[in-house]
């Protein structure tokens, strides 16, 4: 395998929640990021509207409200108390590493409004910030001396004896090699699970495998039915792939949605889940396929300047926006739910962190706020970082090695079966957890 088999930290997913946390890990420490494709290929690099950033203390009450309204009050408040009393920091360290945000004349943050925020308190590079962000920390690792990225690895299974994970079971993409890699703690950092549905907004290879072998292995996840859909991707007749994401940020701007009569029919900025349920309810009235999505009411400019790749992608499919409405559908997006984990990132299993999209720390609730994933990947990927270096301890190589041994490595052979059992591992979870009660409840 072109890795070696023992490192201080494995962290799986190269998207902003692994990258992160690489970054804020002692420079000591041999680090190995691995992802199953290429470091591009994460949904981090898809997010279009941008990252939000508390605008004063006065802004606090407001956008705790806002955040929690969204999530239907199941967030777990310590959590979003947490992110949001942070959003300053990180967007400013943003800053520093040299995430190129828009500004204002006078030099300042320009920020934005979405549906269900209050307020403009969401900063942004274009309609590409995910990519902008994304890309700047993979620079800013690829510097780092103690960190290895190696693309085109697939994560099987977990080592693991007495609720103590000392490693994975990795498949190199290239070479069809299966070993064991050992670790003192490893981080999953594994994205979403868009992969499992017909439309999503998703890469395709994010089919929550982290998810699955973690309920193979008794650790806790949570809220695991509590997946967003999205009010607006671009409709195509050709509906097969990735839905081309409208961002939130059109109709925080301005852009409101159409009836096959060209008539409005419900408010744009209302938070993600009422917007789509009012799309699919018109959507059934007119007997369509799709809605009409009109951004004529934003300044030429403004979409020209703010959202750039949306106008490309849209004249590629043959609609101008400057000039008319475009199609658009609802498709799933984000998911809530996810491995439980604690403000550091813990799991229920020691030496296994959880980060990002793959992660559950209800700072969400039942339905997540507009730009609040980056913002929530970069602040609990940095604390998971920090909290691996405050309680540092090495695992004995040789619990692992016997860990390793009582597994079964003839059923990692036929990979493709093995994943395609984990995609319905997932599926059968997200169908029994429909009527059970949240984690958090609502305290």
């Amino acid at each position: 395998m072109r890795i070696e088999n023992n490192y201080d930290v494995l962290i799986v997913g190269a998207g902003v929640a692994g990258l992160n946390c690489a970054l804020h890990l002692p420079k000591n420490r041999r680090v190995l990021i691995i992802c199953k494709d290429m470091p591009d290929k994460s949904d981090s690099y898809l997010a279009q509207g941008g990252i939000c950033r508390l605008q004063g203390r006065d802004d606090f009450d407001s956008y705790f409200s806002d955040t929690m309204r969204a999530g239907h009050s199941e967030n777990n408040p310590a959590a979003v108390r947490c992110m949001i009393e942070s959003s300053e920091e990180i967007v400013d360290e943003l800053v520093s590493l040299g995430v190129d945000f828009a500004r204002n004349p006078d030099g300042s943050l320009a920020t934005t409004r979405e549906g269900g925020h209050s307020k403009n308190r969401i900063c942004f590079h274009e309609d590409c910030t995910g990519k902008e962000i994304t890309a700047t920390l993979l620079k800013r690792v690829t510097e780092l001396e103690n960190v290895r990225i190696v693309p085109q690895i697939t994560m099987l299974d977990i080592v693991e004896s007495g609720n103590c994970c000392y490693g994975i079971i990795a498949r190199d993409n290239l070479s069809g090699e299966t070993a064991a890699i050992y670790a003192n703690y490893v981080v999953m950092a594994c994205g979403g699970i868009g992969g499992i549905f017909s439309h999503s907004t998703n890469f395709r290879l994010l089919t929550g495998d982290g998810i699955a072998i973690c309920l193979n292995h008794g650790v806790a996840v949570d809220n695991i039915n509590y997946v967003q859909i999205h009010p607006t991707t671009l409709y195509t007749k050709n509906q097969a792939g990735r839905s081309f994401l409208i961002s939130e940020s059109v109709r925080g701007e301005g852009a409101v949605l159409l009836d096959k009569n060209f008539h409005r029919f419900t408010d744009e900025l209302q938070p993600r889940d009422v917007v789509t349920a009012a799309i699919y309810k018109q959507m059934q009235k007119d007997g369509t396929d799709f809605v009409w999505l009109d951004m004529r009411p934003i300044p030429k400019e403004e979409i020209e300047e703010h959202f750039p790749s949306i106008l490309e992608k849209c004249r590629e499919e043959g609609y101008d926006p400057l000039k008319e409405p475009i199609p658009v559908v609802p498709a799933q997006h984000y998911f809530m739910g996810g491995i439980r984990s604690d403000l550091d990132g813990r799991t229920t299993m020691s030496r296994l962190y959880a980060v990002g999209e793959t992660c559950c720390n209800g700072v969400h609730g039942a339905n997540r706020l507009a730009s609040n994933s980056l913002l929530e990947s970069l602040l609990f990927s940095k604390r998971a970082a920090l909290d691996m270096a405050k309680i540092w301890s090495p695992i004995d190589k040789k619990d692992a090695e016997y860990a390793a041994s009582k597994l079964d490595f003839s059923k990692y052979s036929d990979y493709k079966q093995l994943l395609e059992e984990y995609k319905q591992t997932v599926k059968k979870a997200i169908k029994e957890a429909e009527n059970v009660k949240p984690h958090f409840g609502s305290t």
